[in-house]
């Protein structure tokens, strides 16, 4: 028999050994944790609890704030000729009074704003850059709706636009990359649906306020300053956010990326009410990237699509949306019929991403995208054929959801397609076409409304879908339910 002493050795002794290796298990799985490939793959297996929700509202509420001031420029161009800072035709293809230029200043800024600063969510961060962007375009509107000149104007709405375009390039990278698969195409339909919310807010307050003057104050500058009030809420979101775990891996600050997959995954469990399922196989994670490596396979080719994709969508949406009630005027209708009709119109912007909330994870996003372009060609040309009231609102509607469907659509697309190390660079870099064709698009559309009446503008609208459908049917890959990570290989 053994004595109790050798015994005692001999537990020790296995007792060790597991400690051993239990420590050994523990730092395997650390190790396996803290990669930047596991930590996509933690979050991939994700339930779309409460918690993974919350975090797409609060991005989708900062993304309300854009869209006010991105899509007011339409609405409150009446008042801004009514008050005599702007005329509604331009002398000159590139006259700097009309409202062309006003739409032109917007898209100016834009297109900097993502082409030459879509890099700093890359570098920065995607929490930080959403933060201090939106602040950035607020500060420029508030000033704006001060100026008195063309020249003010125009000036300060480009300075607005150069933050509006970071934050449009940060808030679509932000989302894709803390959602798990299953859900982004419904996360972009949310994101965009409570976004939208702001087409029918600004339409309304539009109606009410731009044929006024109060206080002193023309009713445009009301319709600006009331959009302002988002920089109130910046610090509340911000503090609710985390930074993007993916991020945060990719540049190697593995202990901070484990933290916040860490903190989630406890929310989601708890409201899970069990274990969570086991993450997959990681997939490989590009190390940090450059511009160069946007031009290599397979993103080349995806970085052509999303250029020449970007360039003509936005003919139609902004074509549509920004000129709404000046197309309305044109056709003989009095400036406050038109805003009614606009903000009647107006109420159908979220339905769009609203019914992506059940389709948009069931069919591919390039799919929609073809369908719903060849819809707003056949309700365009119908439009600027059309007199009745009834008629006109409806076929408004139509435009406005399949343009809104598209967008929700697009938006989710096109992070898709670029690994984390270039998503906002190269996000960036194919949106700023959009922005770019928008500075141009804005003249072309005031010479063709002058000398073609709304029928050429819808013509000159059906031809740039036609390359919509064509650029994305023919080029563009399919990503439904796909991890980042292999979209990207």
């Amino acid at each position: 028999m053994a004595s109790p002493d050798h015994a005692g050795s001999v537990a020790r002794s296995a007792g060790g050994a597991a400690s051993s290796a239990s420590a050994t298990a523990a730092a395997s799985a650390a190790s396996t944790t803290l990669d930047a490939g596991s930590i996509s793959a933690r979050l991939d297996r994700l339930p779309a609890t409460r918690s993974v929700w919350k975090l797409v509202v609060l991005l989708s509420l900062g993304f309300f704030f854009e869209l006010y001031d991105l899509l007011y420029s339409g609405y409150v161009a009446p008042g801004l000729v009514k008050s005599g800072l702007l005329t509604a035709t331009t002398h000159g293809l590139f006259g700097s009074t009309g409202v062309a230029s006003f739409i032109a200043a917007l898209f100016s800024g834009l297109f900097i704003g993502t082409i030459a600063c879509g890099f700093l969510a890359d570098r920065f961060g995607r929490r930080a850059v959403f933060t201090y962007s939106l602040l950035w375009y607020t500060a420029a509107n508030v000033v704006m709706a001060f100026q008195e000149t063309a020249t003010g104007l125009n000036f300060w709405r480009f300075v607005a636009g150069v933050g509006i375009g970071v934050e449009l390039v940060t808030i679509g990278t932000y989302i894709s990359e803390l959602v798990p698969k299953q859900i982004r195409g419904r996360a972009f339909a949310c994101e965009q649906a409570v976004g939208f919310t702001a087409v029918p807010v600004v339409a309304f307050l539009s109606y009410l306020l731009v044929p006024r003057t109060l206080f002193g104050l023309d009713g445009w500058r009301w319709v600006v300053l009331i959009g302002a009030h988002g920089a109130l809420f910046v610090w509340w979101i911000r503090r609710a956010l985390p930074e993007s775990p993916r991020w945060l891996a990719q540049q190697g600050r593995l202990a901070e990326a484990d933290r916040v997959m860490s903190e989630l995954e406890a929310k989601v469990r708890s409201e899970y009410g069990s274990e969570l399922p086991p993450p997959a196989p990681p997939a490989p994670v590009a190390p940090r990237g450059s511009f160069r490596d946007m031009w290599v396979p397979p993103y080349r080719s995806r970085t052509l699509m999303m250029t020449i994709f970007n360039i003509f969508q936005t003919v139609g949406f902004y074509g549509f949306a920004n000129w709404v009630p000046t197309l309305l005027i044109k056709q003989g209708i009095t400036i406050t019929t038109s805003l009614m009709y606009s903000s009647v119109i107006a109420l159908a912007a979220p339905i769009g991403p609203v019914i992506g909330l059940f389709i948009g994870d069931r069919f591919e996003r390039k799919t929609v995208i073809v369908v719903m372009a060849a819809v707003n060609i056949v309700c365009g040309l119908w439009f600027s054929r059309a007199s009745g009231a009834v008629l006109l609102v409806s076929l408004g509607v139509c435009l406005t959801l399949a343009g809104n469907i598209i967008s929700y659509s697009y938006h989710a697309y096109q992070t898709e397609l670029f690994p984390t190390s270039i998503r906002a660079r190269a996000v960036g870099f194919v949106y700023s076409w959009s922005r770019f064709s928008a500075i141009f698009t804005a003249f072309l559309i005031a010479a063709v409304l002058k000398h073609f009446g709304t029928t050429g503008v819808f013509v000159f609208i059906a031809g740039a879908m036609l390359i919509v459908m064509l650029a994305i049917g023919l080029m563009g890959p399919r990503t439904k339910g796909l991890e980042l990570e292999k979209i990207s290989r």
